[in-house]
């Protein structure tokens, strides 16, 4: 059973913000590290030994450039939540890869509330936007709050037609970088009208291509269920809804005309297993009994219990875990079964590989070699 939420306080949020500011180390590589050595600070000392068995060196956050951070997000008027804290999205704390802390602006009321994303084309239709527009303000009244990403189109009218009922815009970059500029002033209404703000990017970041995808994942994963309005063949939005599928949420598409290229993608989805949506109460019904059953616990302890011992490991040891991997994805307990190795060195060897670059993490916890 998981504990029950707690704050972290000002030494251990800073410690947080530390590492996973710091290179190579990602939200599952954070929780690996966390687990190991016990605690974010000891996590810390520990990397740079870490990265350097793993074959490189890495650059660890300051304690200036942590503390500079967190005093522009509270000048901003943002504030950072952490895995565990009461504030913290319930559907998105389940994830593989849960982001340790998120900044976050505006009411957190709305983050506990159970979200739905709508999410679809960037050159939406007027037709599509308006059906996006809808679907939100019933959703809304119905006790949901929408997701999507504050991009233009589809996402931007799912925003303003929850502003009434609470919306939860995902950025793709900084909290104080927002995408596009031209949805600034929907923005700051979100944030200032019972609405909040979401990212897990550091202040000031200005969003790169590659950092939509990531985002998407925080879409999916902070909802219980995605619904795609308007998506061409290879719109991001289908990346949202592979990844719900992934992360256990329901994926709902409206059909579309099949001369409208900005229906290809959601009439692909309806044929690869979608549920179509012929009306706004398809989707409340489909959602109603996830409500009635427990979220799954958390993918990464409360704050700081560590719970293996830190065990070290060995170059014969560290050769047999190489041995194991490959360019094909395989699971860490397929490894641990392979080598006969306790658990923990497995996972050390597998976080200095991590450290050092050369470990690629996939869905469901399995693991790939880079180099």
């Amino acid at each position: 059973m998981a504990s029950a939420p707690t704050l972290l306080s000002d030494e251990q949020r800073l410690a947080w913000l530390r590492l996973i500011r710091s290179e190579n180390v990602g939200p599952v590589t954070f929780r690996e590290l966390v687990n190991h050595f016990g605690s974010a600070s000891a996590a810390i000392e520990a990397v740079p030994a870490l990265a350097r068995r793993g074959g490189r060196q890495v650059r660890l956050c300051s304690v200036a450039d942590a503390e500079r951070e967190l005093a522009t997000a509270a000048a901003f008027g943002a504030r950072m939540v952490a895995l565990g804290e009461p504030d913290y999205p319930p559907w998105l704390r389940s994830i593989d890869g849960a982001p340790p802390l998120i900044t976050v602006k505006g009411a957190g009321e709305c983050l506990q509330r159970p979200g739905i994303a709508v999410v679809g084309a960037r050159n939406a239709s007027v037709a599509g936007r308006k059906l996006a527009a809808q679907i939100a303000v019933v959703l809304g009244n119905a006790g949901f709050a929408v997701v999507s990403g504050l991009a233009r189109g589809i996402d931007a009218a799912a925003h303003a037609g929850a502003l009434a009922t609470g919306t939860m815009a995902i950025y793709a970059g900084g909290l104080d970088r927002p995408y596009p500029p031209e949805n600034v002033p929907l923005a700051e209404r979100i944030a200032t009208e019972g609405s909040v703000l979401v990212s897990e990017m550091p202040m000031g970041w200005e969003p790169r291509a590659r950092d939509f995808p990531r985002r998407n994942r925080l879409i999916s994963g902070i909802a219980m269920a995605v619904v795609v309005v308007e998506a061409a063949l290879r719109s991001g939005s289908l990346i949202t809804a592979r990844l719900a599928a992934e992360q256990g949420r329901l994926v709902f598409a409206v059909p579309g005309s099949p001369l409208d290229p900005r229906a290809g993608g959601t009439n692909q989805l309806i044929r690869d297993g979608a549920i179509i949506v012929t009306a706004v109460e398809d989707i409340i019904a489909e959602v109603q009994p996830m409500l009635e059953n427990p979220l799954p616990p958390p993918a990464a302890p409360a704050h700081e219990d560590g719970n293996e011992a830190a065990y070290d490991a060995d170059d014969s040891e560290r050769g047999r875990i190489l041995e194991a991997l490959g360019k094909t994805p395989v699971e860490v307990d397929e490894i641990i079964r392979f080598t006969g190795l306790r658990a923990g060195i497995v996972r050390l060897v597998l976080l200095e590989l991590d450290l050092a670059g050369r470990l690629e993490h996939h869905a469901g916890g399995r693991v790939s070699l880079i180099d």
